[in-house]
């Protein structure tokens, strides 16, 4: 007797939509990708391969039904505009999965979403370019943390792109309950693993930390990871937006310290000088950029919390400036 395969649909066939929805396929699951235009095909490069995707791609949200994950991997900025795949697609058994940047993840979907639904947060270490519709080559990161129960994960993790520890990606019963166990359970197989954490809300700050340094900087000076690497001056303002961030999450409640800037940069170290950012990516495509996920996040939370920020406030607006129209 045959069984059904779990229904995935993944949002946005971007660099990260693109590598989500390989790790689905080889999971052995039955995958859609929502995409706002017609794609040929879907093409993931690797530094040892280069292989295509099997999937159905959809542009119309009329033409999708009811699926059991729904993995919403478009740009922060973007979400809004995918609203219109969540009623097609998410029925009472449908968990969504927010791949995106940001420390507010739930609380910005769950509007967008049918009332009741699942929303689960995730952090995504893949670093991923797109080097045209359809083709991204997949630069490094095979990692994904979601929320955590208290006591059966790790307390806090640290950022890496490395793979995640036994004890906090460790196999799961496809029949679990919890969400984050079951998300687990989904990519069980695939190359891409799921990391549990108790402490997300620190998680989530410490992920933002890898985007609001190399990001923006990337981004302004149209450079590579290169520039943080090598060029002093950089560095230190690298440096400084850092320390801000990192005292703004304090106040927001979050368990930082000075070892997370170093524990950053050494992060950055760890980029071939060739690699960019997904900021830097979309400067170079003529894309928006999520700026304000990023950088506007330790703005608006250091003013509500008292903070002053004045390093990441002038690169804010000097965001605002290159995405001008």
């Amino acid at each position: 007797m045959s069984t059904r395969r779990t229904r995935v649909a993944v949002i946005g066939a971007g660099a990260v939509g693109t590598v989500v929805a390989a790790a689905a396929v080889d999971a052995g699951h039955d995958v859609v990708v929502c995409a706002r235009r017609p794609i040929d095909r879907l093409v993931v490069e690797r530094a040892d391969s280069v292989r295509e995707i099997d999937v159905e791609v959809l542009v119309d949200p009329s033409a999708a039904t009811e699926v059991d994950w729904v993995l919403l991997a478009t740009k922060a900025q973007d979400a809004a505009g995918a609203a219109a795949w969540f009623g097609p697609l998410v029925g009472p058994g449908t968990t969504i999965v927010v791949l995106q940047n940001g420390v507010d993840h739930a609380e910005r979907i769950e509007p967008l979403v049918p009332r009741g639904a699942r929303v689960l947060p995730a952090l995504v270490y893949v670093a991923a370019e797109s080097l045209g519709p359809g083709h991204v080559l997949h630069r490094m990161g095979a990692r994904i943390t979601v929320p955590g129960a208290p006591g059966t994960a790790l307390d806090a993790a640290r950022a890496t792109f490395d793979e995640p520890s036994a004890t906090s990606a460790g196999r799961v019963c496809a029949t679990a309950t919890d969400p984050a166990d079951r998300f687990a359970a989904l990519l069980d197989g695939s190359w891409l693993h799921v990391e549990r954490v108790a402490d997300f809300s620190t998680a989530a700050w410490r992920k933002l930390l890898t985007n609001v340094g190399a990001n923006p900087v990337t981004s302004l000076t149209m450079k590579r990871m290169s520039v943080i690497q090598h060029e002093p001056a950089v560095r230190e303002l690298t440096r400084a937006l850092l320390d801000e961030a990192i005292a703004v999450g304090r106040a927001a409640g979050a368990r930082l310290s000075d070892a997370d800037i170093e524990h950053t940069l050494d992060i950055y170290d760890g980029f071939a000088a060739d690699d960019g950012t997904s900021m830097l990516y979309d400067r170079l495509a003529g894309r928006a950029t999520e700026h304000e996920l990023i950088t506007g996040a330790v703005v608006r939370l250091g003013e509500q919390h008292g903070v002053p920020v004045p390093l990441n406030r002038a690169i804010l607006a000097l965001m605002h400036g290159v995405n001008h129209k």
